[in-house]
């Protein structure tokens, strides 16, 4: 079996074991969050040893060249040796505002020293200063002089519950990132667009549409977002002001509990969507519903644009 060599100690690894799995196993401390090459916080540099094509999916062509990979996905058949990501590739930031948007979201403004290079409704992984790390999906706008996070509260989570009670104005964090394909591309400013959310799946979509405005897109351009109540619902006014401002924009509002369905909602009002281009956010099982259903519905499978929220995985 081959070994993994960390700050100087071989760990041995089991038949099939990522990086990631082994290191934790064997009780070492290691930046990750959704352990699926989603988040890219499990980032690590290999130093020496065969990395595998696999292990780089998805990283910038500058990451790859300098021996980065994602320890979640990488599962040596030789002995590798790996080092922390740290600094090199992180971003420090400080936190600007904390602000609640409702009873369980928190929008969170961060400022960097340098500006980020991103495309609004990309994520970046948010590291505490003791390397915990989540992901979350940026709603500002790469001109706006701070980056927004909707950090949902979620009991028992390590760093939701840390932003909303016990982080303070001022913190330094780091970022690593951006990440994702789900943004505004201009070029075709006549495609309808359609975005579709719920919960904090919002915070992608707002930063899209008010993208997609900004650089003078002209078709029809629909934002749906939902929640188990109505209470979820949040950026209520922001988005109804942005509704009365654009007269291309409609914002569309479901509710659960009065046994609306975001699905319903679209496919009432547009049963067939062949040359729309769409955005999906938020859980797992809500993104490949929609995506499923505005399929059917005549979308092509390369025009529709999604990010998952994967939770975080336990150690």
């Amino acid at each position: 079996m081959p070994n993994i060599r960390y700050a100087g100690q071989d760990y041995p690894v089991q038949s099939g074991e990522t990086v990631l799995d082994c290191l934790l196993r064997h009780g070492i401390s290691i930046s990750h969050s959704c352990k699926a090459g989603a988040c890219q916080s499990c980032l690590v540099k290999g130093t020496g040893g065969p990395v595998s094509e696999a292990a780089q999916n998805g990283l910038k062509d500058t990451l790859r060249a300098q021996g980065y990979f994602l320890a979640c996905s990488a599962r040596p058949e030789a002995d590798l040796t790996v080092s922390p990501a740290g600094s090199a590739v992180r971003t420090p930031a400080r936190i600007a505002s904390l602000d609640s948007l409702n009873a369980t979201v928190l929008r969170v403004r961060l400022r960097t020293e340098a500006p980020l290079d991103y495309f609004a409704g990309q994520f970046v992984s948010l590291f505490r200063e003791d390397g915990l790390a989540r992901s979350y999906s940026l709603a500002s706008l790469p001109h706006e002089d701070h980056l927004e996070l909707h950090v949902r509260k979620i009991p028992g989570g390590a760093m939701s519950e840390w932003l909303h009670h016990t982080a303070q104005l001022d913190t330094a964090v780091s970022l690593q990132g951006p990440s994702g394909n789900c943004f505004y591309a201009p070029g075709n400013p006549d495609e309808p667009l359609l975005l579709a959310g719920a919960g904090t799946g919002l915070a992608p979509l707002y930063g899209i549409v008010r993208d997609a405005l900004r650089q003078g897109h002209r078709a029809p351009i629909w934002l749906f977002h939902g929640a188990l109540t109505p209470e979820g619902l949040y950026l209520v006014p922001e988005l109804t002001a942005l509704d009365q401002a654009h007269a291309n924009f409609h914002y569309v509002r479901s509710v659960l509990s009065d046994n609306e369905s975001i699905d319903q909602a679209i496919l009432t009002r547009f049963p067939k969507l062949s040359g729309w281009r769409g955005y999906l956010c938020g859980d797992p099982a809500l993104v490949n519903l929609l995506r499923k259903k505005i399929f059917l519905a005549g979308m092509a499978s390369k025009s529709i644009y999604a990010d998952a929220f994967l939770p975080s995985a336990p150690a």
